[in-house]
């Protein structure tokens, strides 16, 4: 084997899912400047994670919708800007179309006064 390929820096460190709660201590390199206290009374790295088996549908078995990014959100917003990007277009297109309504209308007199 290569000498100097894997890390000796393990440590014990605290992993806690931000969905449920659960924590899990553990041996791991990972660097992080929150700590926690933990259930034999000592202190240890903690480093938050959004998603680990404990709240996984693969390995919790239940079917559920995870939103960490805010996804439902950014589409709905999306959606409506689009919605009112739309309306100040028709509305846009309905001015215009009174305007050379009015401009023919205009011409149309001028000819007849002539």
């Amino acid at each position: 084997m290569k000498a100097g390929v894997h890390p000796d820096n393990y440590r014990l460190v605290v992993f806690e899912d931000l969905n449920n709660g659960t924590r899990f201590l553990t041996r791991s390199t990972v660097a992080t400047d929150e700590t926690i206290k933990w259930e034999d009374g000592n202190e240890y790295p903690l480093v938050k994670i959004h998603i680990s088996s404990a709240s996984h549908p693969f390995f919790t078995g239940e079917e559920r919708i995870v939103d960490i990014e805010g996804r439902v959100d950014k589409f709905k917003a999306r959606a409506a800007a689009g919605e009112a990007a739309r309306d100040k277009r028709v509305k846009a297109a309905k001015k215009q179309t009174t305007r050379k309504e009015a401009k023919q209308v205009k011409l149309a007199a001028k000819a007849q006064s002539e």
